[in-house]
């Protein structure tokens, strides 16, 4: 398992609206019963509570954070890889914690001896707290016997989980449901915005999201998953009704170390412990990986496999019930395709997000849905309807203009790139352009890889900053030109390469080059409001400075190209950083 780098507490990172997260109606839990249920022990090794306790405190929350500690929380103290939990357990006391969950060292720390003198509240012990805070956050959040269902999707793979998700939300909000969404960009309860740190949340939050939709009166949600959450186990507890997988490109190998060790993160979304239901595309080595992973974990017949680039391989040695896209065509920035299944069964459907990955997303959040348990019937309706596979995406695609082409995209590895790229190629005579960089602080080898990619494929690459994170962006950038070098050295396409920044001044750079038959493409960041250098937190938008840009130079603005307003709330500094697998 990679080294956990969010697990110590640090309240610079914490948010001040924690109740914001939480249920307004929680029904205490006695800590003994949390002892019981995951098996904590004493300080001198017996059973907790142990000989002569005489405290049960009643638990009504758990937190990892002393800034997200409320009065009647278990304080889950974790191991880090640079400090411990422990260390701020008097401040979640101070803030109302009844308890504290740590391991030895942690329970050193604290000093809490067999007499437990050091701490004034009870400790409850374990070898791994982290592998248990799921299941206590679940049994502190759980529904009630008597609570609606609410049914949970949740989608992984390198590229493609936000809009999968936003597409699923757009169905089921057609079919009468109200929906509740997990993701990147935003963290939605019902209409209830709340701001989004991470991708998935800490497993207290997760939980306690969940508890607040159901008290939303939300029916389904749908969550992004990403390999850091399965690894730091944020989401146990949670058991899916249907699992998505989108698929395996190269990114976060810093984390994971090899791509059969991010493989094996991702599977285990795949397990009877998470989900029900499976629907994989399927395309290429690493999704059929997947479908035979799913297939042999939850057995075929809970499993749809979904091809769409591979559309054309034989049925035989495919597990589950097998879906194709056949017949993909332009239409607009759009596609029009039909899913073609088992038993000659057909779904004819039309998204008008641009790119082919996005006809790929927009099927398998429609085989998500199925699979959730509406009727191809009823499902077909929905797919007549316009445009409800086009919702809005906030810097994924987003059209900022359209003489020249001018378009933001969260595209921030190898795979993403090209499929932008690709997506955003201009017809005739057009030039591309494309302003990028690389995250510092991240997987140090993909950086050539995309200067590469951009010089074969655009006409004019531009190279500046992304989110240099606590590294000097000098070095990033010269790592990315390399490639770019090296590309152009051997044939690539690109005709001008420039190295500009800061970014703001790179995005103007390229609107002064374009023509208005040209495209450019501005990738990496996508929805995010704020650029981390230093450690300091620089307001930057790339859907603002690309609209101004257009402005400044007489081009026209495409529809509402301003992002959200930058909230100290959302700067996303987190060690694991923003772009999670």
């Amino acid at each position: 398992m990679p080294t956990d780098h969010s697990a110590s507490d640090d309240a610079a990172r914490g948010t001040s609206g924690a109740a914001a997260l939480r249920p307004t109606r929680p029904r205490p839990v006695p800590l003994s019963e949390l002892g019981a249920l995951i098996g904590a022990t004493t300080t001198d090794g017996a059973a907790w509570p142990g000989p002569g306790a005489t405290e049960d405190p009643a638990v009504t929350g758990v937190s990892l954070n002393t800034a997200q500690t409320l009065p009647g929380d278990l304080y889950a103290a974790l191991p880090g890889a640079h400090r411990h939990g422990a260390e701020f357990a008097a401040a979640a006391l101070e803030a109302g914690g009844v308890a504290v969950l740590t391991d030895a060292a942690g329970a050193a720390l604290v000093g809490a001896g067999t007499d437990r003198s050091g701490v004034p509240v009870p400790v409850l012990l374990h070898p791994a707290p982290r592998t248990v805070v799921g299941p206590l956050a679940q049994r502190v959040f759980g529904p009630a016997p008597t609570d609606p269902p609410l049914a949970l999707y949740a989608v992984t793979g390198t590229n493609g989980k936000t809009t999968t998700t936003y597409v699923i939300n757009a169905l089921l909000e057609a079919a009468g449901v109200t929906t509740g969404l997990i993701g990147t960009i935003e963290i939605l309860a019902g209409r209830t915005p709340i701001p989004s740190v991470l991708t998935t949340p800490e497993a207290p939050q997760v939980h306690s999201l969940l508890a607040l939709m159901r008290e939303h009166g939300v029916g389904a949600a749908a969550m992004e998953v990403s390999s850091h959450a399965l690894s730091y186990h944020r989401v146990d507890g949670v058991r899916f009704d249907v699992a998505g997988f989108t698929n395996l490109t190269q990114d976060h190998l810093d984390l994971h170390g090899s791509m059969a060790e991010y493989f094996a993160a991702k599977a285990q979304l795949f397990t009877p412990e998470h989900t029900r239901r499976a629907v994989v595309l399927a395309d290429g080595d690493w999704g059929r990986a997947m479908a035979a992973h799913a297939a042999g974990r939850l057995g075929a017949d809970a499993l749809t496999t979904l091809l769409v680039d591979d559309a054309d391989r034989p049925d035989a040695d495919l597990p589950g019930a097998v879906w194709r896209v056949v017949d993909p065509r332009r239409d607009g920035l759009g596609h029009r395709f039909t899913l073609s299944g088992p038993d000659g069964a057909h779904l004819h459907a039309r998204t008008g997000l641009p790119g082919g990955f996005n006809v790929a997303n927009a099927a398998l959040a429609v085989l998500m849905v199925h699979a959730g348990g509406l009727d191809l019937d009823v499902l077909q309706g929905l797919l007549d309807r316009p445009d409800v596979l086009t919702p809005p995406v906030p810097g994924r695609m987003q059209v900022i203009g359209t003489a020249p082409h001018a378009i933001v995209d969260f595209a921030h590895n190898p795979d993403a790139l090209v499929r932008a790229l690709e997506a955003t190629r201009p017809d005739g005579d057009g030039r591309q352009l494309i302003v990028f960089g690389a995250t510092g602080d991240r997987d140090a080898t993909k950086r050539p890889l995309m200067g590469e990619i951009a010089a074969r494929m655009a006409d004019v690459v531009i190279v500046t900053d992304d989110d240099p994170h606590d590294e000097d962006p000098a070095p990033i950038r010269a790592a990315v030109l390399a490639g770019v070098h090296r590309a152009v050295h051997d044939g690539g396409r690109a005709t001008v390469v420039e190295e500009v920044h800061p970014r703001a001044e790179a995005i103007r750079r390229a609107v002064a080059l374009a023509g208005p038959r040209d495209s450019i493409l501005v990738a990496g960041r996508g929805h995010e409001v704020w650029q981390e250098v230093k450690g300091v937190n620089l307001p930057l938008d790339d859907r603002q400075e690309l609209a101004a840009a257009l402005r400044e130079t007489g081009h026209p603005v495409h529809g509402p190209a301003d992002g959200a307003d930058p909230d100290p709330q959302d700067a996303r500094h987190h060690e694991e950083g923003t772009t999670e697998a």
